[in-house]
C-alpha cells in the first residue's frame, strides 16, 4: 500500500516535534539535577543546558523559569531584567505615555470590551427570555480564560523580576512586582488548599523549598532554611524603609531645608544594610545637589565623584561637577568634564538612544539632547577663550575649602583637617562596602574610578591649603611689620615729647633763679635766718641749672663771635649799664 506524500510529511513533522520535545525534556531534567547542588559552576552549566532547550522551544515556560532563577542565583540581575523587561511596570508606563492618543483610546476600548463578556440585555429588540451563542463572545471568554492561565503560570515572573529590580535600584518597580507576586501566590495557595487535609499545612510557604530559588541578597551559598515568603517580606520591608527615607530627603530638598536633606540622605548612604548600586548613585547625586545649595563645594564634588564611579554615564553628575568647578574658577578641570559630557551626547545621538538598557532611568529625555549639545559646544568655546587669556591661575580656594577671606590660621588648619579626614584617597573607596553592585565584575572598575577622582580632589584641596596658608603668612608678616612701625612711631613721639618737656623746664628754671637772686639783693636788710634760707635756695638752683647756664653762655659767645667784638655798644645798652 503506497503512502501519500502528504501523510509522509506529517509523520516527519510529528517525528521532528517529538524528537525536539524529548531533547528539551532531557535538558530540563539535567538542568534540574545540576541546580539542585546549589554550586555556582553547576548553575552555569545548567544555564547552558537551559539555553539549548530554549533554542529548540523558545516559549517553554519551565525552561524560562529555571533560566531566570539561575540568573538570579548567579547575581546576574541585568540579564534577568533584560530577559523580563516587558513585565517592568515603569517601562510599561513610559511606553504607554509615549504612544499616541488614538492608541490610548483603542486600548481603553479594548479593555472595556474584555469586561463585557456577555451581550447586554438592555438593548432594544433583545428578548431576555431567549439567549443564543455569539461567536465573538465565546472567543472573548476563551481568551480571558487563557489570560488567567498565563497569569497563573507566570507568577514566578513577579517574584524573580521583583528581586532583580530591587538589586538594580528600581525600588518602586520591585515593590509593585513583589507585592503582586505575593498576592497572586497567596491566592493560588488558598485555591489549592481547599481540598487539602490538615496535615498538608505544615509548610505554608509561597514556594516550597523543593523549588530552585534564591533571594540573592548574599553571595551564592547553600539555601537557607527561611522560606521564600519570609525573604520576600524582608525585602519588601527594606524597600519601604529606603523609599520612605528618600521621600523625606527629597521633600526637605524641595522645601529648601538643605541640612535636613543632607541628614536624610546620609542615613541612606551610611546605613548598615547594603543598598543597591543604582539607588545609591541617585542618593549621592541628590545629596550633592543639597551640598551645592548650602555652599559646601568640596563635599558636593566628592558626591559627584561617587555618583560617576557608580554610574559613569550620569549626565546630571557631570553637569553638576562642571558647574562647581567653574564656580571656583578651576577652568581646566571644568573643560575636561564638559568634553566628557559632549562625547556622551554625541554617543547618544549616534546610537539614537540613551545610554544603558531600556529599563534604566535617566533625568534627561532623548529629544532634549540636540539643544543641550548646541549650548554645550558654545560654552566650551567660551571657556577655551578664557583659558587662553590666562584665567587659570585665579582659583577661588577659599570657596573650595569653605572659608571666608581674612580667616585665621587656626580656622584654616581645622577646615583642612576635616576635609582631609573626609576625602583622603585611602578612604575614598569605603563607600563601596555599603553598596550592593549589580554585577560583581564591575567592582575593580568602580574602585579605579573612585580612587582617581578622589585623588584629583585631594590634590586640589592640598593646593588650596598651600595657597591660602601662604596668603595668611603674608598677611601675618605684614601685620608684624605694621605693629613694629607703630611701636617705633610711638617711641619716637614719646622721645620728642620728653625732649620738649625738658626744654620747657630748662627755660623756666633760670628765670626763677634770676628772680630769686634779685629779691635777695633788694631785701638785704631782712632777717638773717631768711637771708640764709634764700642763699641756700639760690645756691641749690645755681647748682641745678649750671649746665643750662653754661649751654646758654656758649650760645651767646657763638653769637658774639659772629657779630664781632669791635662794634660799639648801642646807646640803650650804655644807659642800662650806667
Amino acid at each position: 500500500m503506497a503512502v501519500s506524500p502528504c501523510s509522509s510529511g506529517t509523520d516527519q513533522k510529528k517525528h521532528w516535534w517529538i524528537t525536539n520535545r524529548k531533547l528539551v525534556d532531557k535538558y530540563i531534567k539535567d538542568a534540574r539535577c545540576l541546580m539542585s547542588t546549589q554550586e555556582p559552576k553547576d548553575m552555569a552549566s545548567a544555564l547552558l543546558l537551559l539555553d539549548a532547550a530554549l533554542a529548540l522551544s523558545p516559549r517553554f515556560e519551565i525552561a524560562l523559569e529555571l533560566k531566570a532563577r539561575s540568573l538570579l542565583y548567579l547575581r546576574r540581575f541585568r540579564d534577568v531584567a533584560d530577559m523580563l523587561q516587558d513585565f517592568i511596570p515603569s517601562l510599561k508606563v513610559s511606553s504607554e505615555d509615549s504612544g499616541s492618543v488614538s492608541s490610548d483610546n483603542s486600548s481603553q476600548q479594548f479593555s472595556r470590551e474584555r469586561v463585557m463578556l456577555l451581550p447586554s440585555t438592555d438593548s432594544p429588540g433583545c428578548d431576555p427570555s431567549f439567549k443564543c451563542f455569539s461567536v465573538s463572545d465565546l472567543k472573548k471568554k476563551v481568551m480571558a480564560g487563557l489570560c488567567k492561565n498565563c497569569e497563573k503560570e507566570g507568577q514566578w515572573r513577579y517574584l524573580v523580576l521583583g528581586q532583580a529590580c530591587c538589586h538594580l535600584g528600581l525600588l518602586e518597580d520591585a515593590m509593585v512586582l513583589l507585592q503582586t507576586g505575593k498576592r497572586l501566590a497567596s491566592a493560588a495557595f488558598r485555591r489549592e488548599s481547599i481540598c487539602w487535609s490538615d496535615d498538608n499545612f505544615s509548610l505554608p510557604a509561597i514556594i516550597t523549598t523543593s523549588d530552585i530559588s534564591s533571594t540573592a541578597t548574599t553571595p551564592p551559598r547553600k539555601v537557607s532554611s527561611v522560606s521564600q515568603s519570609e525573604n520576600i517580606s524582608h525585602i519588601l520591608s527594606h524597600i519601604k524603609l529606603l523609599i520612605r527615607r528618600r521621600t523625606a530627603a527629597i521633600a526637605a530638598l524641595d522645601a529648601g531645608l538643605y541640612s535636613e536633606a543632607i541628614r536624610h540622605f546620609s542615613k541612606i548612604v551610611d546605613g548598615r544594610r547594603l543598598a543597591p548600586q543604582g539607588f545609591l548613585a541617585e542618593c549621592y547625586m541628590n545629596r550633592a545637589t543639597a551640598y551645592k545649595a548650602s555652599g559646601r563645594i568640596a563635599e558636593s564634588i566628592s558626591d559627584c565623584n561617587k555618583t560617576l564611579a557608580l554610574d559613569p554615564t550620569s549626565i546630571q553628575a557631570l553637569e553638576t561637577r562642571a558647574s562647581l568647578l567653574e564656580t571656583i574658577w578651576c577652568l581646566p578641570d571644568c573643560l575636561h568634564d564638559l568634553e566628557h559630557l559632549k562625547l556622551l551626547y554625541n554617543t547618544i545621538l549616534r546610537d539614537r538612544k540613551l545610554p544603558g538598557p531600556a529599563w534604566k532611568r535617566h533625568n534627561v529625555r532623548y529629544r532634549e539632547i540636540p539643544g543641550k549639545l548646541c549650548a554645550l559646544t558654545a560654552k566650551i568655546q567660551r571657556l577655551k577663550q578664557r583659558v587662553a587669556s590666562g584665567e587659570t591661575a585665579n582659583v577661588d580656594y577659599y570657596a573650595l575649602i569653605g572659608l571666608k577671606r581674612g580667616c585665621s590660621r587656626s580656622e584654616l588648619e581645622r577646615a583642612h583637617l576635616l576635609l582631609c579626614l573626609r576625602h583622603k584617597p585611602d578612604k575614598a573607596i569605603n563607600f563601596i562596602d555599603r553598596c550592593e553592585l549589580a554585577d560583581e565584575r564591575d567592582l575593580d572598575s568602580v574602585k579605579d574610578r573612585a580612587k582617581m577622582s578622589a585623588l584629583l580632589l585631594y590634590r586640589l584641596l592640598q593646593k588650596g591649603y598651600s595657597s591660602v596658608m601662604a596668603t595668611i603668612m603674608d598677611e601675618e608678616a605684614a601685620e608684624k611689620q605694621r605693629k613694629k612701625a607703630a611701636v617705633a612711631l610711638q617711641a619716637a613721639q614719646a622721645a620728642i615729647q620728653e625732649q620738649q618737656s625738658q626744654y620747657s623746664n630748662s627755660k623756666s628754671e633760670p628765670e626763677k633763679s634770676h628772680i630769686s637772686s634779685t629779691n635777695s639783693s633788694d631785701f638785704s636788710g631782712c632777717d638773717d635766718s631768711v637771708n640764709s634760707s634764700e642763699n641756700r635756695a639760690t645756691t641749690t638752683n645755681a647748682n641745678v641749672f649750671q649746665g643750662v647756664f653754661c649751654r646758654d653762655l656758649a650760645a651767646v659767645g657763638n653769637l658774639l663771635s659772629q657779630v664781632g667784638f669791635n662794634h660799639p655798644i648801642p646807646v640803650k645798652y650804655e644807659a642800662l649799664s650806667c
